[in-house]
């Protein structure tokens, strides 16, 4: 009976050790599950708010809407339209991402002076403007996957061009995009680094932005968010819509053809 009883506690004393243990989450769980939360409060809501306002807004010198502003599926035509760029424009002769192509039309269609716009910090000015639009726009494309074409030879020379600047390795550091994003099971401090060399990792990477991030209370879009990559790296700051920013565009997103679109999601 005693040898029983003693059995019987041993037993009942590992599944107590083992119960906390099998109960323990990953860190990539705990940060999902706080990003799920928060999901439900998403600020970018209110930039999205915004940008749908300033669609529709008479602005600039040429007090004119940006009704007519050709995202790539006809003038005027929103949905599904992020789910597509960057991508080639005849007008413009050349591959433009979301927020590129935003400058194209605000310069055409209301007057305002693109080049001054990228040249404003990120945060102020019409840049502000732009996130709201870029909210807007991606939030339209929601749940959509990814489809960038590369059907015109310039649409996959931007490819090309953006695969040697994700592998290129320069600065103090000697670093790329490649060394923190080239590989499965990188993370730096608490966070998981996905692998935008393919899906899901370039997928869920490249679909997500822009992305209210709440360490700063801003919205980024993907063009700030490959500056401060540019920072971490400590390489010059590439131009505001330049082609090196386009070209590395296109190559994520290239390579998350079929992953679904989160955008704008909710970041640390």
């Amino acid at each position: 009976m005693r040898t029983t009883t003693s059995l019987s506690l041993g037993l009942l004393l590992l599944a107590g050790s083992i119960a906390p243990a099998a109960a323990q989450k990953t860190t990539a769980e705990g940060i999902a599950e706080y990003r799920a939360l928060l999901q439900d409060g998403n600020p970018a809501e209110l930039f999205e708010a915004k940008g749908e306002d300033l669609w529709k807004q008479k602005r600039g010198p040429k007090a004119a809407s940006m009704e007519k502003c050709d995202l790539g599926k006809g003038p005027g035509v929103v949905k599904g339209a992020f789910a597509e760029l960057p991508r080639y424009f005849p007008d413009t002769g050349r591959v433009q991402d979301m927020e590129s192509r935003l400058l194209t039309c605000m310069e055409t269609l209301q007057g305002f002076d693109a080049a001054a716009i990228a040249k404003t910090p990120f945060g102020q000015g019409e840049q502000k403007n732009l996130e709201g639009l870029v909210a807007w726009i991606s939030a339209e494309s929601k749940g959509l996957p990814l489809n960038l074409p590369q059907s015109h030879a310039s649409e996959r020379r931007a490819y090309e061009v953006g695969k040697r600047l994700f592998f290129l390795r320069a600065g103090p550091h000697d670093f790329a995009c490649a060394t923190c994003h080239g590989a499965d099971g990188k993370r730096i401090r608490l966070q998981d680094l996905p692998n935008l060399t393919k899906n899901p990792g370039a997928g869920d990477g490249f679909g997500a932005w822009p992305a209210y991030r709440v360490s700063s209370g801003e919205l980024w879009g993907m063009q700030r968010r490959l500056n401060d990559c540019f920072r971490q790296q400590r390489f010059p700051y590439p131009g505001y819509a330049s082609d090196v920013t386009v070209a590395l565009a296109v190559y994520m997103g290239v390579n998350g053809k079929g992953g679904k679109t989160t955008a704008p999601a909710i970041k640390r």
